[in-house]
């Protein structure tokens, strides 16, 4: 009961209290450091889950298409060394539910880490070992459960006994001790691909090395030459270059010389090149035009507005489709009453058609444009950014496709059509009993077509003024050439004395002796004034000593 005798407790439990006197981890032993353990459904050799399993007469577990080579190659058992034969082996048969969960066919019961679980050497069938104890043992009736053939006690094989780990401890494999390996040609081919040796590489490095492998080299030679650091985009931007598509920005080419060595060295400042579509588009968003398409179909006409200034790409995608009769002899192959009316599909499956370019293209939603009310003009798509050829129109108003098509025009003549269309019956895929054919498609207002002409006006405009300026500029430094040839030819190695100054011309020497008379002159009336001005201050006008 001394003083202070517990002024040294504290009010918790510190590290070494709850590691020594109460439940607190007590740190890896050697045993369980050195401990690696392999499930009993993966193979003992390439540690994969087993597709045809075979084991062992000890019980280990392979894969068919991994032990059979490497018993070919090193003739022993690849776990502990000894020596085995490809007959030795027996072949496995796994019991799973319906979830794909390893079981015991006689209890159900699914087979984990921890189960004690037997194989049946005569059938190899896979039990958990309560089956066989009370089933088998118990009842000295040794026929397998599921097949009903005899079997002795020694023919029950161990797969896994939870109280005794050691052959799953992948630590103790000796086909990893001593690198026993097998270089199949599979493994050959995935060494000769430099990802094989690159251990962990990000998503986007992942993407541009698949890019590059995918990518035939003469078509990445291709994209390599019009790449913005290829000497050969530099002269094709020089060629292309033009007061319309330049833009306010630079290449970026001088900076990049300037702080990488791998480029060639760029002292010049260039103007980037605007994007041709960007700059029409821009002009008929800031013009905002429309365009007007008919549709003529067998049930009557469709008039359709365009909203060229909002959705400029997929605008001028149907309306050249238009142009171009590409519509034509199609039908709306879907039609869904209170719905939509699909169509713009040459096969008249669904799957077809193509864009204006080739491939599909990206969504233009605007929230400007919805699907409400009758007749809107929308664009079909099996996704994000895969706009074709297909589109439909919206017998009613559809909220939840806003934001998922691109809608881009409506109907402003011609509803009647529409009300026909939706009146036809269909079949249970929804595909009209009666074909709704397009036969004509008449384009009113193109304004890509006019965009063209005044882009190319201005660069003939601007072509002409350059000319032009040339030619007067070659004029002018043609004229001056002659000037200078002239003056040369007058006044060079002309001698008009002997002695120094042989080339001076005797008109030099007569101004000379003018501007020194004139200066002579000047000097005399000066020198005259400053006497006076002089004597005048020597007089007693000036004088305050009488003050």
């Amino acid at each position: 009961m001394g003083k202070k005798q517990h002024q040294q407790d504290k009010l918790y439990l510190t590290t070494t209290e709850w590691k020594n006197s109460f439940g607190g981890f007590k740190g890896l032993t050697k045993s369980n450091a050195d401990f690696r353990r392999l499930p009993f459904n993966c193979c003992s050799i390439s540690f994969q889950p087993v597709e045809i399993p075979y084991c062992t007469p000890d019980g280990i577990v392979f894969d068919l298409e991994s032990v059979v080579p490497f018993l070919k190659k090193y003739g022993r058992n690849p776990v502990t060394g000894e020596k085995l034969e490809a007959k030795q082996l027996i072949k496995l048969n796994f019991h799973k539910n319906s979830r794909g969960e390893i079981h015991c066919p006689i209890t159900f019961k699914v087979l984990t880490e921890s189960s004690y679980i037997v194989a049946i050497r005569t059938s190899g069938n896979v039990y958990s070992y309560d089956a066989i104890e009370r089933l088998n043992i118990k009842t000295n009736t040794f026929n397998d459960l599921l097949t009903n053939e005899s079997f002795t006690r020694d023919d029950i094989i161990t797969i896994q006994d939870p109280k005794n780990l050691d052959k799953f401890n992948i630590q103790t494999f000796v086909h990893l001790k001593n690198d026993w390996k097998l270089d199949d040609d599979d493994e050959k081919a995935r060494r000769t691909d430099p990802n094989y040796y690159l251990k962990s590489i990000s998503n986007e490095t992942a993407a541009t090395l698949e890019q590059i492998k995918t990518t035939p080299s003469k078509e990445f030679l291709e994209k390599s030459d019009t790449s913005i650091y290829s000497s050969k985009q530099i002269k094709t931007n020089q060629q292309k270059l033009d007061h319309t598509n330049m833009a306010t920005y630079s290449t970026g080419r001088l900076a990049a010389s300037f702080t990488s060595t791998s480029m060639d060295p760029v002292t010049i400042m260039e103007a980037a090149i605007r994007d041709e579509n960007d700059i029409r588009y821009t002009r008929i968003k800031n013009a905002k035009k429309k365009g007007y398409v008919r549709l003529v179909t067998n049930l009557g006409v469709i008039n359709i507005e365009l909203d060229c200034d909002l959705c400029p790409q997929t605008c001028e995608n149907f309306i050249k489709h238009c142009a171009n009769k590409y519509y034509i002899g199609s039908k709306f192959h879907r039609s869904i009453k209170n719905f939509i009316v699909q169509g713009g599909d040459p096969t008249g499956t669904g799957y077809g058609g193509k864009s204006i370019w080739n491939k599909p293209f990206r969504d233009e939603c605007n929230p400007k444009l919805q699907h409400s009310g009758r007749g809107m003009l929308s664009m079909a798509n099996s996704g994000p950014n895969t706009n074709k050829s297909q589109f439909f129109f919206t017998y009613r108003t559809c909220k939840g496709l806003n934001g998922k098509h691109t809608v881009f025009g409506r109907i402003v003549g011609g509803i009647e059509t529409l009300s026909a269309m939706e009146a036809i019956p269909t079949d249970d895929k929804d595909r009209p009993q009666t074909d709704i054919l397009i036969e004509d498609t008449i384009v009113f207002v193109n304004p890509y077509d006019e965009v063209d002409a005044e882009l190319k006006a201005e660069r003939e405009r601007q072509d002409k003024r350059e000319a032009e300026e040339e030619k007067m500029n070659a004029t002018v430094r043609s004229a001056k050439s002659t000037k200078s040839s002239t003056t040369n030819d007058t006044s060079t190695n002309k001698a008009f004395r002997s002695g120094v100054g042989k080339y001076i011309s005797n008109e030099f020497y007569t101004n000379a002796k003018r501007a020194s008379a004139t200066t002579d002159e000047d000097n005399e009336y000066t020198q005259k004034k400053k006497r006076k001005l002089a004597a005048s201050s020597s007089s007693g006008t000036w004088s305050f000593s009488q003050w």
